[in-house]
């Protein structure tokens, strides 16, 4: 019945049923965010980041119910077996869109440990979002350009010391970390002005997982490489709620970590090298897959 509406009209009801779904959930949210914040004793804390991640997958069910109400998408997933929901993931995607988060939280909801970003520090100014993520101990980051810097030398490393930090609290619970290690969103006029490799994606970043790897390497159980391809090429969040975004595929492909992904990125040439090379080798088999998947729409790219 809901989908004879038009698309508009669905996307104002889905927008509107997000809305109330969010309003509902941070509300407990922020009253054990407050406790947690006042009652510093690191098992009262683990209690209440048990409740907190509690609230923010049960927040996650009903947005899915959201779009299976609303959207009508056709899901093509192929993800890998044996996902844990009491260990420790580093997540890995191609980035987009916003729906690419909405993406990865329907494919992976109760089936491996509540994600967390990292996101840009203007984020926390995002109406309600903003302190729920705040809530949910997300690390917001401050990008600073090399001519800041070259001015305000204070500055360096500051977001590496959030990092860091963000990971030490991320030992408490089992959680899974997610990076889109493009660093941005891909458009078309960033991947020329970048000069990209690939036919799909952008350049990569590495210092932000070489942080994750080094602090919790030996704590987390795989890496999970994610692919998302939009076939009909419209990714928009207004197009994803008014139904215009009819079908999703993605692959979910898990990798050991192993030893030699762990090292100094700073300080170490040689790892750092190793690292990039690693990282861009893997994009290029993404970039791959993407042609695969787009060209045939049950290739699973070696997911297992």
């Amino acid at each position: 019945m809901i989908n004879i509406l038009p698309g508009p009209v669905r996307g104002l009801m889905s927008i509107s049923l997000y809305a109330l779904n969010t309003i509902f959930w941070v509300t407990p949210l922020f009253g054990f965010a407050l406790f947690k914040l006042i009652i510093p004793v690191r098992t009262w804390r683990r209690i209440c980041d048990q409740a907190l991640n509690w609230f923010a997958t049960s927040w996650i069910g009903v947005n899915n119910y959201n779009q299976h109400l609303f959207s009508g998408i056709k899901w093509d997933i192929q993800i890998a077996d044996g996902l844990k929901k009491d260990v420790w993931y580093l997540v890995l995607a191609n980035h987009q869109s916003w729906v690419d988060i909405l993406v990865l939280q329907r494919i992976f909801h109760r089936k491996i440990p509540f994600l967390k970003f990292f996101l840009k520090k203007e984020l926390f100014w995002v109406p309600v979002l903003g302190l729920a993520w705040w809530a949910l101990d997300f690390p917001f980051m401050k990008r600073y350009s090399k001519s800041f810097l070259a001015k305000h030398p204070h500055r360096v490393g500051k977001d590496i010391e959030i990092t860091r930090k963000a990971c030490e609290k991320f030992k408490s619970i089992p959680i899974s970390v997610m990076s889109f290690v493009e660093g941005t969103r891909f458009t078309r006029a960033k991947h020329d002005a970048q000069n990209s490799p690939y036919n799909h994606l952008l350049k990569t970043k590495a210092g932000g997982i070489a942080l994750v790897l080094a602090t919790m390497g030996e704590q987390m159980h795989r890496i999970l490489d994610v692919t998302i391809v939009y076939p009909n090429g419209t990714n928009s969040f207004w197009a994803f709620v008014c139904g215009k975004v009819d079908e999703i595929r993605v692959r979910v492909k898990a990798r050991p970590i192993t030893g030699e992904l762990r090292g100094d990125y700073f300080r170490d040439a040689a790892y750092r090298t190793w690292l990039h090379n690693w990282l861009n080798d893997l994009w290029a088999e993404k970039d791959r897959c993407i042609d695969l998947i787009r060209q045939q729409p049950r290739h699973d790219c070696g997911t297992g």
